[in-house]
């Protein structure tokens, strides 16, 4: 019973709403506020402070909040140890990725986890590669996979795979198949959104060539690949994404490469994890994962 107020404890301190909680525990707003109750008078403290409708964490909720986390972390990886000793893979991951990932990268080798550890339960966010290191931070996932240089000194990287981001344009642009860097300062160009893994590694390789995003004639930010890929196919404008977000397009011609003379931006995708959070399923689903990449 304390592990079940412990786990209503974190979803509590997660959203910092019963409300909240109570949606994603899937149990009732009364049963919430009878479990917090309970551990409140278990340890004879308030766990959290409350001010009108909203709440905050009490001192003794931050250091149960840091203990709950290394007890539902070691509870879990228990679990999985034991239902291994019968080769029953039992569980929840958690697993966030960037938008380019999620769409174009994990699908094939997240399908094929599923199909081999049919125990294991997935769920997948996907968001840009701030906010997935944002949620690992939080603990609201257990691994990610992100595409973008910036490094957080509480988190663990492990890069495994090369990618490309290629300058794209509609299949029907009268553009040569190489421009120069003065050519491309002047034409019109879609990115990424403010925050995306994409958007940083462009940034980077033009900072090493001492250029910046305000001397380019950016004309607007979209918030994914896909959005980009079809408005260039409806227009004269340039774009950069991943060379694995493309594949059909080019087969199919409705989008070529153009290349930047002198100039390419590469790039690696990485696992992340919380420092020292090396758990035995999260190195089962990374290790699946790398093996099937290219399968």
């Amino acid at each position: 019973m304390l592990y079940t107020r412990l786990l209503v404890f974190l979803a509590v301190a997660r959203h910092l709403s019963f409300t909240k909680a109570s949606r994603q525990l899937c149990i009732s707003q009364p049963a919430i506020t009878k479990h917090i109750a309970a551990l409140e008078s278990y340890y004879n403290v308030s766990l959290f402070d409350r001010k009108g409708s909203s709440i905050s964490l009490s001192a003794a909720g931050e250091l149960l909040l840091s203990h709950a986390r290394k007890i539902k972390k070691d509870f879990t990886e228990l679990d999985f140890a034991m239902h291994l000793l019968n080769q029953n893979y039992t569980g929840s991951i958690r697993v966030g990725a960037s938008t380019t990932i999620a769409q174009y990268v994990l699908p094939k080798p997240l399908a094929a986890f599923c199909e081999h550890y049919t125990g294991l339960e997935i769920s997948l966010v996907n968001d840009n590669s701030d906010n997935i290191q944002k949620a690992l931070l939080n603990h609201e996932i257990d691994v990610g996979l992100v595409e973008n240089a910036t490094r957080s000194v509480d988190l663990d990287y492990e890069p495994f795979l090369d990618d490309e981001l290629v300058i794209v344009a509609s299949g029907l642009a009268h553009i040569d198949k190489e421009i120069d860097l003065e050519s491309f300062k002047r034409m019109p160009l879609i990115l990424r959104e403010y925050g995306s893994g994409t958007l940083e590694v462009i940034e980077s390789v033009l900072n090493e060539h001492n250029i910046k995003l305000g001397d380019l004639n950016v004309r607007m930010h979209m918030g994914s690949t896909e959005a980009i890929k079809l408005f260039l196919q409806n227009s004269s404008c340039l774009g950069i994404v991943s060379i694995y977000s493309i594949a059909r397009e080019l087969i199919d011609r409705s989008l070529k490469i153009i290349d930047l003379e002198n100039i390419t931006f590469r790039r690696k995708f990485s696992f992340v994890t919380n420092r020292g959070a090396h758990l035995d399923y999260i190195d089962k689903f990374t290790d699946f994962v790398k093996e099937n990449i290219a399968l």
